[in-house]
Order: structure tokens, then sequence, then C-alpha cells
């Protein structure tokens, strides 16, 4: 199972350039970063980046963020991984353009 992390163009960017960060700027006021499974990354995209253009989807193995990952309930009780340091471009095993389509973003259909 993967997770998944949401970033607008720009906060991308930093972290490539600087090659790690503490996140948006919602991370860095809740303390961690936040992250989403594949089963509720488009709830987070609508509620969090509804209209927005230019992002992109990160993807990383949860396993490999461990002993700083930790899963905690957020949204209606789901559990939600935040990671308590700063992400590392190194963390991430992939990331891909998250478009905008007309109904909302559109996702990679191989999200595990």
């Amino acid at each position: 199972m993967l997770i998944y992390k949401i970033f607008r163009a720009p906060e991308w960017a930093a972290l490539e350039s600087a090659g790690s960060t503490p996140g948006a700027p919602v991370d860095v006021a809740d303390g961690y970063v936040h992250f989403s499974t594949a089963a509720q990354a488009a709830e987070t995209a609508a509620k969090h980046f509804a209209g927005e253009e230019g992002l992109v989807l990160l993807a990383l193995d949860p396993d490999s963020l461990a002993p700083d990952l930790k899963w905690e309930p957020s949204r209606g009780g789901q559990l939600f991984p935040h990671l308590y340091r700063d992400l590392r471009l190194t963390d991430v095993l992939w990331s891909r353009p998250l478009p905008l389509g007309p109904s909302g973003h559109i996702f990679p259909d191989d999200m595990a």
C-alpha cells in the first residue's frame, strides 16, 4: 500500500530544490505532514484543493517513513497518515501531475 501527498507546484518545486520540506502551510501549522491513502485522496483533493490547477501527486511507502509516521483519526474518524518530521525528496517514490477535469481532479488509475 502506498500513501499520497498533494502539493501545489511551488511546494513541489521547493522540495525538489531543497531536498526536504516541513510541508505545505497547513502542515507547518499543524506540526506534521498530512498524507492520504488511495481511498482518501480524492476527498482530500475535493476538500482542500477544489478548482486548483497545477497540483502534483506524490506517492510514498509508509513503511519507509517509520517510526515517524503515525496513523491518527481525522475526517469522520478515519485514520490518516501523518509524518512527524520533514518530508525528504528521497522519501518520494514517484510524482505525477494531478490534472483538473470537469468534475474534479483526475487521479491515476494505478493508485494502490
